[in-house]
């Protein structure tokens, strides 16, 4: 499994600016009944835990190291200072509705198909990741987005019927054994358990030896980017992450609401930064040595193939400064398409990775929100200092069989294997007029 050495970026303070003069966002929670169906490449180094802890579970080494560097500084890792260029692969929302976590139990040997939690049981995930587990492995860095909280303990779970939601522990492990490196949790159910909640997410996926981007329990640790670590024939690569919700409460469109308990994670919230706020974070992380910033936006309106007007303007905004080179869209699950400004990518909707929602699951559901992308994205790094990227993507479907479970397999998509999620997928992404993004044909592989 990749490895990834992370740095600490020094935290920036940015004022609050309100975004005034654009359209609305959001468009209607996850529907529960939507949801539960009732009423290669040089590896990158580990994410170091967080501060104040032992790390947990990163100490799983497999490639015979020692962490004791783990702290090191980038210029002590052999940066790159010519050109340089790395591989990223992104998906969409990873949403464990009931239905998922019930297909875990049973993967994991439980026979029960009560929809709600088993005191006791175990989740395995792996399956469902399986078939996409050499694309996302295959890049320098895998980035995944984890809607909903993780429980450390597996205790105060999910059950069907609500919008509030927590999901085992095991979820971390099959995203990691994916290849994924990192995820963010900046979402609608970024507070569903609280601040402790969040506390706990983002120290599950550390136990995992994942990085995490995004709203954070830690003060001190608010608009930092997650920074990890490269390597490449030309040297270390230090790639950060940022990642911003649109409201914490969980409501259809944005807020500008922050937890009265942590007035901090207004540091994560777009509407209350705007696109300055944003890009004061993504110039920190340049002047603190990232190579590439990554912008996670969890954005849009629901079930929408097309972005809004406000979406294209704050990707306007961003791309056409230097300190932000990729942005990655999640929320509305559904595909939405892709655009290049100033010869860096916007995606701004990757759909959904992982969920129940199928318009057998709901009819009230459209096709595509059975549907999703596995995005490779290169990054550039000229002689002269500009960035620019190039992509490709292979979409996917989740198999939700007719009982729901076991299933929720991510299916990668062909024209032959599924031809109404291809054509749809592919046309979606060229909307706007196109990106320069080629699909993969899994068919023509190899």
């Amino acid at each position: 499994m990749k490895r990834r050495r992370p740095f600490r970026l020094t935290a920036l303070a940015v004022l609050p600016l309100v975004l005034t003069g654009c359209g609305v966002l959001g468009g209607g929670d996850d529907d529960p009944s939507a949801g539960d169906g009732s009423t290669s490449s040089a590896p990158a180094t580990a994410a170091a835990p967080p501060p104040g802890t032992d790390g947990g579970g990163t100490d799983d080494d497999t490639d015979g190291t020692d962490d004791d560097d783990e702290g090191a500084s980038p210029q002590a890792t052999g940066e790159a200072t010519g050109p340089v260029e790395v591989t990223i692969a992104a998906s969409g929302d990873v949403l464990a509705h009931s239905w998922v976590n019930t297909s875990a139990r049973m993967y994991a040997g439980h026979p029960e198909r009560d929809l709600y939690p088993v005191d006791g049981a175990s989740y395995d995930y792996t399956p469902m990741f399986a078939d996409i587990a050499d694309l996302v492995s295959g890049a320098d860095l895998g980035i995944c987005h984890m809607e909903t909280p993780l429980s450390p303990d597996n205790t105060g779970l999910s059950v069907p019927d609500t919008l509030s939601f927590n999901t085992p522990r095991e979820m971390a492990d099959a995203l990691a054994g994916a290849g994924y490196d990192g995820c963010d949790f900046a979402s609608n159910h970024t507070m569903d358990r609280g601040i402790q909640g969040v506390a706990d997410t983002e120290q599950v996926l550390r136990d995992a030896g994942m990085g995490y981007a995004g709203p954070t329990a830690q003060e001190d640790r608010a608009g930092v980017a997650e920074v990890y670590d490269v390597a490449t024939s030309t040297g270390s690569v230090q790639v950060a992450h940022l990642a911003y919700t649109y409201t914490y409460p969980n409501a259809g469109g944005p807020t500008l609401d922050v937890p009265g308990e942590a007035p901090w994670l207004v540091e994560a919230s777009w509407p209350n930064l705007g696109s300055e706020g944003i890009l004061g974070h993504a110039e920190q992380a340049k002047q603190d040595g990232a190579d590439f910033v990554v912008v996670s936006m969890h954005w849009g309106n629901e079930y929408q193939s097309q972005p809004t007007d406000q979406q294209r303007q704050i990707a306007a905004d961003l791309l056409a400064s230097d300190a932000v080179d990729l942005i990655l869209g999640t929320h509305v699950h559904v595909i939405q398409p892709c655009e290049r400004i100033n010869g860096k990518h916007v995606i701004y909707g990757l759909g959904n990775s992982l969920s129940n929602q199928s318009p057998m699951t709901a009819s009230s559901l459209v096709p595509a929100t059975q549907e999703g992308m596995v995005a490779v994205l290169t990054l550039t790094r000229d002689e002269d200092g500009s960035v620019s990227t190039a992509m490709r993507y292979q979409p996917t479907r989740v198999e939700i069989p007719p009982e729901r479970a076991p299933g929720h397999i991510i299916r990668l998509v062909s024209p032959t294997t599924y031809p109404e999620t291809w054509e749809r997928t592919v046309s979606t992404v060229d909307s706007l007029g196109g990106c320069g993004a080629e699909p993969i044909d899994p068919d023509q592989a190899g």
